[in-house]
């Protein structure tokens, strides 16, 4: 329809922002989001979509209700065919049965409502989770009728499928029975309804002759206490019926027949179902997306706090990594050894007065297969870095672990890796020792590559073949990490020497600026490539986080699309109401005269019932009890003698 097309962009629009998984993390009740997510979906594909397209499409009312309400012998017995299949067991309805007109058939059949689910034709109860589709010719053309499982049924499936072909009716014919009117569950769903402005009628089915007019006239208070005064009520008598497929007498559906007919007949009566019940769906969008659109924004803020956490930890392991290199405490243990095995014998000053001598250590190191010393001060130094390197990593990991853990939206995550990587992700990965190794060694080559370029520009060549680039390269390592912060006794001496003399060489080499400026470059080197190995480490974290949760936009995609929707409303042919707050009735639905003539004797009274100054959400006294109807017998005909003194479950009787 061409003055819908705005009204049903913004729809379709709103419906690709739905597409994303919004929800993944355990944030907030996330469960009763996806439910939501689910269920909003659901009502786009099933209803809204295919409703907008055809304005004038057959109406779709569905018959709803509790478990032994007496749905499908009602549905029978309005099309005075044997369509669906009643019984004592429960669940009885698993497959629901849509019954058109054939003039209707067509519609139905080409999937333009809910789509999701498969078609069936002919004889059978359908397999669960298809949409089984059954002709009548008692049935005006411009109405079907839809027979859907249990609202309170004991398989979730089917609770599922009520409440979702629920929300894609046009029309609500809710069911339920004088034993169990008050129960909560169906006045969830008629509260939904409310809330949602649908069109709505209740059959209020097997009364008993005797409280046919008390019980009534309590339902009818409840519905107005609970806003819903002048909505539709037919009563149905109690009924022995010889078999459990035995229809119900004619005289006691008549006036519900009578009303669906004139609806049916009527294009205006139809055209007023159908967008009341539009309005109050698009109405609803108005605070559902909004809502999901806020959660989404929690889903995101999740998200950003596991990252935050992440980098918070392994920025502390690159603090760790800084103090172990500044306080000197890499020069303990081998690595002063090494030192005063290079320094403290003489070896590199004696290198320092004659080539002969470097020679000389290089031979006695191929026979002895012993390293020389500078080798040996060289491989002790990259030991102590790679060590702390693995230190750092291994502590990042587990506090981040440790983090993840202790909030809903980090386990979730991590249970979601599996119990072998979650054990993984305690520590640094398998592969860091070698990357730390590579990486510690390119550093040293490009510190040797420092000496020599520095000393190639500042002219020093003689001295710094005197020296050899690898012992002043090993001065400025040196420097690196020399400091006293940590050391006591002999090693703040030792220390102490290793800064002054190296110093002291380095400078009569390069001078006292470019030392600095050597050493600082050195060492930012090194800081950069520790930063790439631990940024490696955490992107064990962080893709776990990757493309999880809504993009960036989608909160706020999602309030543009509902207002988008919101501003094309008016297409439907029903004023914008003043806010979602006030969506409600358009206008009560019609009402065909012979119902509202007939009194209790014709099978109970549509019309709407007066409602006391007192009426109250949740009566309270015994004045609103009516006298007592019989115990659910759980099927039609069984039992149907009342309990002397057994009122009906009411609010009243809830602790």
């Amino acid at each position: 329809m061409a003055g819908n097309d705005g009204l049903r962009t913004a729809l379709e629009d709103l419906r690709r922002r739905l597409d994303h998984d919004l929800f993944p993390l355990a944030v907030g009740d996330a469960p009763e989001h996806r439910r939501a997510l689910r269920e909003l979906v659901g009502q786009l594909d099933d209803y809204l979509l295919p409703r907008v397209a055809a304005m004038d499409a057959p109406l779709l009312a569905v018959v709803g209700g509790s478990t032994g309400a007496g749905k499908s012998t009602l549905v029978n017995s309005l099309v005075d065919a044997d369509v669906t299949e009643p019984g004592v067991l429960r669940p009885t309805t698993l497959a629901p049965t849509l019954v058109a007109n054939p003039a209707d058939e067509a519609w139905f059949t080409r999937q333009s409502v809910l789509p999701g689910l498969a078609r069936t034709t002919g004889g059978g109860r359908g397999e669960p989770g298809t949409l089984r589709i059954v002709t009548a010719g008692t049935l005006p053309p411009g109405l079907a009728l839809l027979d859907a499982p249990d609202i309170d049924s004991v398989v979730t499936a089917n609770r599922e499928m009520a409440a979702q072909l629920l929300a894609a009716a046009d029309l609500w014919l809710f069911v339920t029975t004088a034993a169990r009117y008050a129960d909560e569950v169906p006045w969830g769903f008629l509260r939904s309804a409310r809330e949602r402005s649908t069109a709505l009628a209740v059959v209020l089915d097997r009364v008993p002759s005797e409280a046919m007019e008390p019980v009534t006239a309590h339902l009818g208070r409840l519905l107005a206490a609970n806003g819903l005064a002048g909505t539709p009520l037919f009563s149905v008598p109690e009924a022995a019926l010889a078999e459990e497929d035995t229809r119900l007498p004619p005289a006691s559906v008549r006036p519900i027949r009578d009303w669906l007919a004139t609806i049916a007949a009527d294009a205006q009566a139809r055209g007023e179902v159908v967008r009341r019940t539009l309005a109050g769906a698009l109405d609803s969008l108005a605070v559902r997306v909004p809502a999901l659109a806020d959660e989404a924004d929690r889903q995101r803020a999740g998200l950003a706090d596991l990252r935050r956490s992440v980098e918070s930890a392994y920025g502390a392991a690159m603090a760790a990594f800084d103090d172990g290199i500044r306080d000197g405490s890499l020069l303990r243990g081998e690595v002063l050894t090494r030192w005063q095995d290079f320094i403290g014998t003489g070896d590199f000053m004696r290198s320092l007065e004659s080539r002969i001598g470097r020679l000389r250590e290089r031979v006695v190191s191929a026979f002895t297969g012993r390293p020389a010393p500078d080798a040996r001060l060289e491989m002790a130094l990259s030991t102590g870095v790679e060590a702390l390197i693995r230190s750092a990593a291994d502590a990042a990991a587990e506090r981040t672990l440790e983090a993840w853990s202790g909030t809903p939206a980090g386990r979730d995550v991590v249970e979601r890796a599996g119990a072998v990587a979650a054990g993984r992700l305690g520590r640094a990965s398998g592969t860091l020792p070698e990357r730390a190794g590579s990486a510690v060694r390119d550093w040293q080559g490009y510190v040797l590559e420092l000496v020599a370029r520095e000393g190639a520009e500042k002219r020093t060549t003689a001295r710094l073949a005197s020296f050899g680039v690898n012992g002043l390269g090993l001065l400025l390592m040196l420097m690196v990490f020399a400091s006293t912060g940590g050391l006591t006794g002999l090693e703040v001496g030792i220390a102490g020497g290793t800064s002054v003399l190296s110093q002291k060489l380095l400078e009569a080499v390069f001078g006292d600026q470019a030392v600095r400026t050597l050493t600082q470059m050195a060492r930012d080197d090194l800081r950069r490539r520790v930063r790439a190995l631990l940024d490696e480490e955490a992107a064990r974290f962080t893709a776990l986080l990757d493309d999880v949760g809504p993009p960036p936009d989608a909160a706020d995609g999602l309030r543009r699309a509902a207002a988008e929707v919101r501003a094309h409303r008016a297409e439907i042919g029903v004023p914008d109401a003043a806010g979602p707050q006030e969506a409600g009735p358009t206008r009560p639905l019609p009402v065909p005269q012979d119902a509202r003539d007939a009194g209790p004797q014709d099978a109970g009274t549509t019309r709407p019932l007066p409602v006391p100054q007192d009426a109250r959400p949740e009566p309270s006294g015994p004045q609103d009890r009516p006298p007592a109807p019989p115990a659910d017998p759980g099927e039609r005909g069984r039992g149907s003698a009342p309990a002397p003194g057994e009122a009906p479950r009411t609010w009243a009787d809830r602790p």
